[in-house]
């Protein structure tokens, strides 16, 4: 079954505000539908803040709370997009492994980059992104109308296609540029300095490292004419250079190495960094 729908995760805080905004203009730009999910959980029979006998209308009270937030960001967005079809639930469960099962089947899963902590990249944020069953956006930076470009980091992996891939497809719906990535580092040549000279040109490294970049977007040049791209190749940490670029973008897309629960450990450390720093929405595109 094709994936339908975009599911959203909400708090109600700002970043959560940005999310569902951010929902809603790819439900417009798909033709499809949002879902806004808020999901609590809390051991109320092992805490202290209520007597044995009231916590049952302590979590009626606590789900009506979360109800009324819910329908509340449902009526709204309904008033203000009203050619999006908007529904809304509340789930009892843990925030991350219940936005990661609702949205199974979605076409994209949306949450902000943090709720009501002062993380740099929310626990929840993080959960959802490295165990979610198909493209996540964690939504950082400001949420624009504005056509910015589209940036791909491209790593030349069996896995890379599919990142590169879901970067022009991404780039023709918005009708925006695409700015392919390519980061690169000399080798370090450990206990090689006494031999008078490095064993490696950095020119030729270069010539190599564009080279490969060309060679992998060549097949999505043909298949995506009219996206405008532009290959970049720069020296320097590929966590670094791709958040340089996210100054400007409206999107930065990277790739992860596995599904579900494995996830956890193949989310790269690029990928995190980029996650963590980033000034623009990320999308962290399945391989």
């Amino acid at each position: 079954m094709r994936p339908t729908g975009i599911v959203v995760g909400y708090d109600g805080s700002a970043h959560s505000r940005a999310a569902l905004r951010y929902a809603v203009t790819q439900a417009r730009l798909r033709g499809t539908s949002v879902r806004i999910v808020t999901a609590f959980d809390y051991d109320w029979r092992r805490s202290r803040v209520a007597p044995l006998e009231s916590v049952d209308q302590l979590e009626r009270t606590v789900r009506d709370h979360f109800e009324e937030l819910v329908d509340a960001a449902v009526t709204e967005t309904r008033t203000r997009y009203p050619d999006v079809t908007v529904t809304g639930s509340v789930r009892m469960g843990s925030p991350g492994p219940t936005l990661v099962a609702t949205g199974r089947d979605a076409a994209l899963l949306v949450v902000g980059n943090r709720g009501f902590t002062g993380l740099t990249l929310g626990s929840v944020s993080q959960f959802v992104a490295t165990h979610a069953h198909g493209p996540v956006v964690v939504v950082r930076g400001s949420v624009d109308t504005a056509v910015e470009p589209v940036v791909v980091g491209v790593d030349i992996s069996e896995w890379a296609e599919h990142t590169i891939g879901s970067a022009f497809e991404e780039a023709a719906r918005r009708g925006a540029a695409l700015i392919a990535v390519r980061a690169y580092e000399l080798p370090v040549a450990y206990g090689l300095m006494s031999m008078g000279t490095v064993p490696f040109n950095p020119d030729e490294i270069r010539r190599a490292e564009s080279d490969a970049l060309a060679d992998a977007l060549r097949p999505w040049r043909d298949k995506y004419p009219d996206v405008d791209v532009e290959a970049v190749t720069a020296r320097g940490s590929a966590g670094r250079v791709l958040v340089d670029a996210s100054r400007t973008a409206g999107l930065v897309v990277v790739g992860s190495h596995g599904h579900g629960a494995l996830v956890g450990t193949l989310l790269g450390s690029v990928s995190l960094h980029v996650l963590r720093h980033a000034d623009c929405p990320v999308l962290v595109v399945r391989s």
